[in-house]
């Protein structure tokens, strides 16, 4: 017997008593993960500020959506930028810091390694330099694609080699050493440095969600498609990656932040927050089913011309984060494709988007999890 309690049924959820009034700081705020995060701890009453390049796309979901509606300020700038950074969080003095800025694409990485490695690595840098002599939890967001990926059949845990065969990959794990680095040497107990700042990473999967309008990402790209009533080209079809909704992850982080804030260093390490195995199907499974939530003829096609290298197979174990967060997925692979769809065609009707990812986090945290 492992000792370790046992997991529940279904996820434990955020707690509006924390979150009622807690300064949150958010980098990448107005990002898709960024966006939704921010609207969720409106909900459970937080006193959010960000910190972020412009939208990166148009549309894009930060402005259909509002997000910065409500937020005690909206703050433009770029992670590399140390000491604009540390002014901005020294002028709100958070209690929770939410590092989400990035640059998130695996392609982009191979256009431009030189960003890709000077955003996600000194990003990562200058963050954790601002928070030195600041009492607040950190949860530092990376990628499943930290792991040094052999193609195995099972899912990675958090104790696994670390590595990267493409610049994004490889700045991510890098990301996760740097964190790993300032946690021993100036945050734990034994350096002589020592303050309360209780630092994590967050490992999660491919995240799907309404209001995704990057390149280069699966469901995006095929719902551009459908939209324009061209088939969807897949590079890869075969490839197996952890899908998820983007509210998965982002319970896991906001239920992380806050054993950080009560327990501190007890959860300052590495946590994966992928999803339940039957999520973690090949690329052209998955665009199979949006075919059949999206209707109108649409439909995929296998793109002929030669790209990098994807690793072919990914999958997260993601136990520990159950066992001692309890936190688990709650929307099947189905589930999660239709309430993108249904995102998507509120978009396409003009509806008030705001008002309809309140109501999606508000099914996310009532509903069955079917």
């Amino acid at each position: 017997m492992s000792g370790l309690p046992t997991p529940p049924l279904r996820s434990q959820l955020p707690s509006p008593e924390f979150w009622s009034g807690r300064r949150v700081f958010v980098t990448g705020h107005t990002g898709f993960k960024g966006s939704w995060l921010v609207l969720w701890l409106h909900c459970l009453g937080a006193r959010v500020a960000g910190y972020a390049l412009t939208p990166p796309s148009t549309p894009n979901l930060f402005t259909v959506a509002r997000i910065a509606d409500g937020m005690e300020f909206d703050r433009r700038g770029d992670i590399r930028d140390a000491g604009t950074l540390k002014s901005a969080i020294a002028e709100f003095r958070p209690d929770v810091v939410f590092h989400l800025a990035a640059q998130p694409l695996v392609l982009r990485s191979y256009e431009d390694p030189v960003e890709t490695f000077a955003v996600n690595v000194m990003g990562t840098v200058n963050l954790l330099e601002s928070v030195r002599e600041r009492a607040c939890a950190v949860v530092n967001v990376t990628t499943d694609k930290c792991y040094d990926n052999q193609g195995w059949l099972w899912g990675y845990r958090e104790n696994e080699p670390l590595g990267g065969h493409d610049p994004y990959s490889s700045s991510k794990a890098c990301a996760e050493l740097v964190t790993a680095a300032y946690r021993q040497s100036f945050f734990s107990v034994a350096s002589d440095t020592h303050n309360s700042v209780p630092v994590a990473t967050a490992r999660a999967g491919n995240v799907v969600g309404g209001g995704d309008w990057a390149e280069n990402r699966l469901i995006p790209d095929a719902i551009r498609s459908f939209e324009k009533g061209n088939p969807v080209e897949l590079r890869y079809p075969n490839a197996v990656r952890p899908w998820q909704h983007v509210l998965e992850p982002l319970c896991g982080y906001l239920l992380l932040a806050e054993k950080l804030s009560t327990d501190g260093s007890a959860f300052a390490e590495a946590w994966n927050f992928g999803p339940a195995d039957g999520s973690a199907e090949p690329v052209w499974r998955v665009v199979e089913r949006l075919v059949r939530c999206w209707g109108e003829e649409s439909r995929w096609v296998m793109e002929e011309q030669p790209r990098p290298h994807e690793a072919p197979q990914l999958k997260l174990d993601s136990s520990k984060a159950a066992a001692r967060l309890g936190w688990m997925p709650r929307w099947s692979l189905d589930r999660m494709l239709e309430e993108t769809v249904a995102w998507h065609r509120s978009f396409r009707a003009g509806s008030d988007m705001r008002d309809v990812m309140r109501r999606q986090i508000g099914l996310y945290t009532t509903d069955d999890g079917a």
